[in-house]
């Protein structure tokens, strides 16, 4: 067994210390004829208080109190839920690498629970499995402490599909009706309607660097429909997303970053979209559910670690979803979020972080709540 420090899976320096990345360093490396494999992860503990109402383990929006209701304040949490491990090998097959990776944390059942986050092969630029989205990616995301993150860019999570990557150039066919949703079925005119998820999502994404700035433009094509008993037909719609997103490092000790995203049946494709894809009129058609979204924030070095300040906003537009009856004027159409922390590092594998995050959201009808969130993290990679 021959144990050394392995950089795996790195977007950047920071983002590996908090949630986003895969690991920074494995626990250990082992050489078995031609394959290398590595276990790496990290336990980590979350401190919380709220300040406010309950908002989650992680930050949830649809949980922030109105102004206009009552409810207990003051809510302290602990929990290790982001604690993470992970299995990789990487073996020469025919003249290339075949990388394999299957990772997990505990966000399982609302928190708790072990869920699958990673897993997939890649070989010859062929990527099959679960992994990130190829829907946007992390140039736009300002580290973090809370799971959550900015809402507003391009989403940052997980799901099942076939990719083709060819320098800056990927493309890929997703698990529809995932992270992306479908129709909202409260409209449906029978009992023996069904929600119908008939192709797969097409993604393209394009990244490259000029200067000192890295950037990516990311679209997703999609079906939104359901299937109509009455006429025994499918009613459906083109849905659609564009992504832009940027990283400066402007000195080096300065880096700013920012995305924007917008389009019509993106569903969860914008990251934190307080609703689905689309819905069902009166007349049993299918209507898309317009959003937009951004991202920006800063991150300024500073002793052994980073001061981090991040903005993310996602709105979605109800105004027709509410007039047809298929959603209630208290749906949420817009969630934002303000994060200032410092996170830095003792010594290596070790890693503390404190924050103070203001989150609102606001209601179709115009009603608002807003909820304050203090938190600390200590994490031991291994």
């Amino acid at each position: 067994m021959n144990y050394k420090k392995t950089n795996i899976y790195k977007l950047s320096a920071l983002a590996a210390i908090t949630m986003f990345s895969t690991c920074s360093v494995s626990a250990f490396e082992l050489d078995v004829a031609d394959m290398k494999a590595s276990i790496y992860g990290y336990a980590k503990l979350d401190m919380i208080y709220d300040v406010d109402g309950y908002i989650g383990p992680t930050v949830t929006h649809r949980l922030i109190s109105l102004d206009s209701q009552e409810g207990a304040e003051g809510h302290a949490n602990l929990h290790a839920f982001q604690s993470r491990l992970g299995f990789k090998t990487s073996t020469p097959v025919a003249g290339s690498t075949l990388n394999t990776t299957i990772e997990g944390d505990f966000y399982g059942g609302g928190g708790g629970q072990f869920r699958l986050r990673h897993a997939y092969g890649e070989w010859n630029g062929v990527l099959a499995g679960q992994t990130w989205t190829n829907f946007g990616g992390f140039l736009g995301f300002t580290p973090v402490v809370d799971f959550t993150a900015q809402f507003g860019q391009g989403n940052i999570t997980r799901q099942a599909q076939l990719r083709y990557t060819s320098g800056g150039l990927s493309i890929a066919l997703e698990d529809p009706g995932n992270i992306g949703s479908n129709v909202d079925m409260t409209n449906s005119p029978s009992t023996d309607d069904e929600l119908k998820n008939g192709y797969p999502d097409l993604t393209f994404r394009y990244g490259d660097r000029y200067g000192a700035i890295s950037y990516g433009v990311s679209t997703v094509l999609r079906e939104i429909a359901y299937y109509n008993s009455a006429s025994d037909s499918d009613e459906s719609i083109l849905g659609w997303g564009v992504n832009f997103e940027a990283a400066s490092k402007v000195t080096d000790r300065f880096t700013l970053r920012g995305a924007f995203t917008h389009g019509d049946g993106l569903g969860g494709y914008l990251y934190g979209s307080p609703s689905g894809a689309g819905f069902i009129d009166a007349s049993g058609s299918v209507e898309g559910i317009k959003g937009i979204g951004g991202t920006v924030g800063m991150t300024i070095s500073v002793g052994t670690g980073n001061v981090n300040v991040a903005y993310g906003i996602a709105t979605v537009d109800l105004d027709d979803a509410v007039g047809q009856g298929a959603m209630s004027s208290l749906a949420t159409d817009r969630a934002e979020s303000i994060y200032l922390n410092y996170i830095w590092s003792p010594a290596k594998r070790i890693n503390y972080g404190v924050e103070a995050g203001y989150h609102s959201r606001r209601t179709q009808s115009g009603e608002e709540g807003d909820a304050v969130r203090l938190q600390g993290m200590v994490q031991y990679v291994f």
